[in-house]
């Protein structure tokens, strides 16, 4: 029998479904990988606002993570939404004992503007979590948080790559999605560069893509894709997502997670 890939989310919840795990897990079967989810934190969101966050006990969340790795070990992993400095604490000592690859999604601030990360858990992120990711997928305002720098341009790009990639993950992923003109990403993977160039769509449908992005890379990684191909992979889903989006909600809706790419599953 072939091997059924596994992907897992460590994330917070979206009610709404269109971001967290729950967009994560949409994304997995996507991809053809079966998907577990460990939940981090509660929301009140739908495509208009986050009205509130509750984050779990780490302990509570440590307990279900143990549960699942002790019976259905996934191939590949990803967080996205942890919370607080003490929650980040207990996922990166859990993952240094991972034996496989974890997508690490830097989730400090929602799509509608909601600070998601205090100050001491970036500090935490950046300490203890970043080391033990192969790969983390910041935004520019992310990578910014997280270097002190500044970014206007693809070069700008490449250095807080290098600078984030110095902090222990082989693999970053800077997404430029806010910047002007065309769409711009850059991946520095084991030292190389890779840029992602494609034109600007033009809707505000775009709730989760961030997590839908990362969430396409763990299953691609699940399946046994490299990195780079794996982003290339999970790009292509998530430009086609965007295009086909439902337009459903009143504010920034949800991205169509039935989009095909071809190569999907």
């Amino acid at each position: 029998m072939a091997r059924t890939p596994v992907a897992l989310t460590i994330a917070g919840s979206d009610p709404s479904g269109g971001a967290g795990l729950q967009a994560d897990l949409k994304a997995f079967h996507r991809h053809g990988a079966y998907g577990e989810a460990v939940v981090t934190l509660l929301t009140v969101q739908n495509t208009r606002t986050v009205a509130d966050v509750r984050v779990l006990e780490p302990a509570f969340v440590l307990a279900q993570l143990d549960a699942v790795l002790a019976d259905i070990p996934p191939h590949a992993a990803k967080t996205g939404a942890l919370g607080s400095a003490a929650m980040i604490e207990a996922i990166a000592e859990r993952a240094a004992s991972f034996a496989f690859p974890l997508v690490v999604d830097p989730v400090m601030i929602s799509k509608h503007g909601a600070p998601l990360l205090a100050d001491d858990a970036v500090d935490a992120l950046v300490r203890r979590l970043l080391p033990r990711a192969a790969v983390v997928t910041p935004n520019l305002a992310e990578a910014s948080r997280m270097t002190g720098l500044d970014m206007h341009d693809a070069p700008g790009m490449e250095r807080a790559a290098r600078a984030i990639a110095a902090m222990g993950p082989r693999h970053v992923l800077v997404k430029g999605g806010h910047l002007e003109g065309e769409a711009l990403d850059v991946l520095l993977s084991d030292g190389a560069v890779h840029r992602f160039v494609a034109p600007r769509i033009d809707t505000v449908h775009t709730h989760g893509t961030g997590c839908v992005l990362s969430a396409s890379i763990t299953a691609r990684l699940a399946r046994g894709e490299s990195v780079p191909d794996a982003v290339a992979g999970a790009k292509r889903f998530v430009r086609a997502a965007i295009e086909g989006n439902p337009g459903l909600g009143g504010g920034c809706g949800p991205v169509d997670l039935f989009a095909d790419t071809g190569d999907a599953r």
